[in-house]
């Protein structure tokens, strides 16, 4: 059962660790490429604090973004500014997401996101807690997918796997890391494959950030799976 409370405690730790890591950059380093494909690292950290205002507009019952056309226009104009100005905007929308999901509200209630995607409002705490970790390492700064917290790697494949579950082009899949395993793909009374490796290098495949050539394949190739 999902406990927005506890999520949002998780988010505002892994805040506080993304601002301490992002003060110590300058200019010229939030100006060099992130590990994300055509996006600095103010990118990236624009990226997150726009995010978070969108998430309090889905919290609060707007639209997650007027278009998505405008927001990828926001990050455009704010990615450019100074690191000072990146990390307050960061911390100030991280206290307004903080402020929102403190409010009194009915947390078993549907919320829509971006292209017409539903979810729980109780969820919305794990997704921000997504956002922040992943592009947290996404920044390639010394913050790694071994970094994670324990809970959240566990949390997330079980979110990508559920994802990628029932989806045609995904071979029956099953993916362990000793202690735990998990299914994915198309449906089927067996799995066809079988995916071992250390949770970080599991939740690196699933989340795009990783090639999987650091996994163990049985029973055929490694998938190939959409993107996110």
């Amino acid at each position: 059962m999902i406990d927005h409370g506890h999520d949002l405690a998780s988010v505002r730790d892994a805040t506080e660790r993304l601002l301490t890591a992002a003060a110590k950059l300058d200019n010229a380093s939030a100006a060099e490429p992130s590990r994300l494909p055509g996006w600095t690292r103010g990118h990236v950290l624009a990226h997150l604090a726009r995010n978070a205002d969108a998430l309090v507009n889905v919290l609060e019952g707007r639209p997650m973004y007027v278009s998505g056309d405008a927001r990828d226009a926001d990050i455009e104009r704010d990615a450019p500014r100074p690191l000072d100005v990146q990390v307050a905007d960061l911390r100030e929308s991280a206290a307004r997401f903080q402020a929102a999901g403190a409010a009194p509200a009915d947390w078993s209630r549907t919320v829509e996101l971006r292209n017409g995607v539903t979810d729980s409002a109780s969820r919305v705490p794990f997704r921000r807690w997504v956002e922040v970790e992943l592009h947290h390492v996404d920044l390639g700064i010394g913050y790694e997918l071994e970094d994670l917290p324990a809970e959240f790697r566990e949390r997330e494949i079980d979110f990508l796997t559920e994802r990628f579950s029932g989806h045609p082009d995904v071979a029956p899949t099953r993916l362990t890391d000793g202690t735990r395993a998990w299914r994915t793909g198309r449906e089927a009374d067996a799995p066809e494959i079988t995916v071992t490796g250390p949770s970080a290098e599991l939740l690196g495949w699933l989340a795009g950030r990783r090639d999987g050539s650091a996994l163990s394949v049985a029973g055929g190739a490694l998938p190939q799976l959409p993107p996110l």
